[in-house]
């Protein structure tokens, strides 16, 4: 192993996850890190975090919370195929995943829209019942 590839294995966390397409700026990264939205080895950590190949990372990106585990090291943004090649998500969380995003859809389908707009009288219902119960 020459010096320059061990120097090339050691990449900061809000890097790597910018060149595994996560986010995309690091600014994005270091904010979601610094937010808490981010786990290394079910720790909080900080964005100037070493990646290590093996460790796993839990990430929160709005309604999805995955796990991965990183499989390479890059410090280079690349096409998403090759980006997934850095990583891969752990069977659980892709489950857990496929199964919040079904209840997401069976509840938006549950909701049905109303049938018309509400009258001028039944916005004035509306607001006073709003106003009545602090709303």
């Amino acid at each position: 192993m020459t010096a320059s590839t061990a120097d090339d294995q050691r990449i900061r966390l809000d890097k790597w996850l910018w060149a595994a397409r996560f986010y995309k700026t690091r600014s994005l990264a270091k904010e979601a890190i610094e937010g808490g939205k981010v786990h290394y080895n079910n720790q909080r950590c900080k964005p100037g975090r070493l990646v290590e190949a093996g460790a796993k990372l839990t990430l929160r990106l709005g309604w999805q919370e995955k796990v991965v585990i990183v499989d390479d090291i890059s410090d280079r943004r690349r096409g998403a195929p090759e980006a997934q090649k850095l990583y891969h998500e752990t069977e659980d969380s892709a489950k857990k995943r496929e199964e919040m995003a079904w209840q997401r859809k069976t509840m938006q389908a549950a909701q049905l829209p109303p049938a018309r707009r509400p009258s001028k009288k039944d916005r004035r219902d509306i607001q006073r019942f709003r106003d009545q119960n602090g709303l």
